[in-house]
This record gives structure tokens, C-alpha cells and sequence, in this order.
């Protein structure tokens, strides 16, 4: 029997991190919904298109084949964008790409097809309330301001992607700002989500807490 995992939550809890070692723990497909988004905004950016333009933005989207490979390889039409995607000008303007309604549409219906074939672990903004509402299990991950700036300007660091922290910080405010206030599916946790607040959890302690609920849940021992 095939079954969903969702991980929702706002930019920087760590979301994408812990899915991943939980998919590998339990030996499912993880599939990271903020990469698809991401290249979909390099895409717009490569084009030297404007991604606050919603109309212009959404013609694209039919000319745009995004596959996420094994080893987190993200490929944009046949081209390796992995690395590009983490960018500061797609991390500018993603929270934009993601509120349009027919982008999100499209990659919506993409990770939706996956999910059917195979057993997934998917994080994201919306996927417990929006794109699997029938997950088996619905995790919404948090952490506070501070925790997640520093997380991302470590990350950022360790990638050769130049930042400051009060940068980073900003930025996150911002993201959650557009994400919990856009008109279609916003950041929010679903009614039957259950909150992990990891501000004080190393990365194990997080898979742990959630393989923990999974048994719980559905019996299913990583």
C-alpha cells in the first residue's frame, strides 16, 4: 500500500533536510516541491523576464520540464540547475513565482501524479492542506526567526553563496509574509496537522520525533 507523508512549514525549518533523511530512513520517494518552484523561477530569471509579472509568467509554464532526479539533482528542461536554484536572485523572487495560481496549478498536478505511483514524502508550503490533503501523516515544522536565519546563513556559507545574517533574516519575514497572505493556498497548518517545533532539535532528533509519529500512526517501522 502506497501512503503520503507531508511536510509543511515556513522557509528555513528545515523542512527539506529532514524529509530527505526521512525518505531514505523508509525508503520512499521524497520530492522537494520549493526546488520545482525555484526552477521554474530561474527559468523566468534566465529569460531575463520579470517574475513579479504574473501574466508573463504564466505563459511559460507550458514550455517548462522540470524533473527532480535521484541524488536531489534538480534538471530544468534537460539542464542541470541544482546549484543555480539556490541562488540569492531565485531566493529574491521565488515567494512570487509560488503565488501565481496557474504556476502553481501545474507543478501541483505534477507532484500529485508522482504521489500516485509511489509511496512520497513531500514538503513544502501547502501540501498537507492543498496538494495531498489526504496524507496519512501531516507534519507542519517550525522553528523561530532567529533558528531558521541562522540555519539558512549556514547553508548559504557552505554553498559559497554570499549573504549576511540580518540579510537572511529579512528575507525569511518577508517570505512568510507572502507565502501566509497569498489569496490561493497560503502557508498555513492543516486542521489535522501536527506541529513540530524544532528550534531546539538537531536534524536526527527531528527524523526521529517524526518516524516516532509515523509508527505511531500507521505502523511502519524505518
Amino acid at each position: 500500500m502506497n501512503y503520503a507523508i507531508a511536510i509543511d512549514g515556513p522557509a528555513a525549518a528545515g523542512k527539506s533536510t529532514v524529509a530527505k533523511l526521512l525518505a531514505k530512513k523508509l525508503n520512499i520517494t521524497y520530492i522537494d516541491t520549493g526546488a520545482m518552484y525555484r526552477a521554474f523561477t530561474y527559468y523566468v530569471l534566465s529569460k531575463k523576464l520579470d517574475p513579479k509579472d504574473e501574466a508573463v509568467c504564466s505563459q511559460l509554464i507550458d514550455e517548462v520540464l522540470i524533473q527532480l532526479m535521484p541524488n536531489n539533482i534538480v534538471l530544468c528542461n534537460g539542464i542541470d540547475v541544482t546549484k543555480a536554484i539556490r541562488e540569492q536572485t531565485v531566493t529574491d523572487h521565488v515567494s512570487f513565482i509560488a503565488s501565481y495560481k496557474s504556476i502553481r496549478l501545474s507543478l501541483v498536478e505534477m507532484q500529485r501524479k508522482l504521489a500516485k505511483k509511489v509511496s512520497v514524502v513531500m514538503d513544502g508550503r501547502d501540501i498537507g492542506t492543498y496538494v495531498l490533503p489526504e496524507a496519512n501523516v501531516k507534519i507542519y515544522q517550525i522553528a523561530s526567526i532567529e533558528t531558521r536565519a541562522v540555519r539558512r546563513y549556514e547553508e548559504n556559507l557552505a554553498k559559497g553563496i554570499a549573504c549576511t545574517l540580518d540579510q537572511v533574516e529579512e528575507d525569511l519575514r518577508r517570505r512568510d509574509y507572502i507565502d501566509s497572505h497569498r489569496d490561493f493556498a497560503p502557508l498555513r497548518p492543516a486542521e489535522d496537522s501536527i506541529l513540530l517545533d524544532t528550534s531546539f532539535m538537531t536534524v536526527d532528533q527531528a527524523v526521529q520525533k517524526i518516524l516516532e509519529i509515523i509508527q505511531k500512526k500507521l505502523g511502519i517501522q524505518s
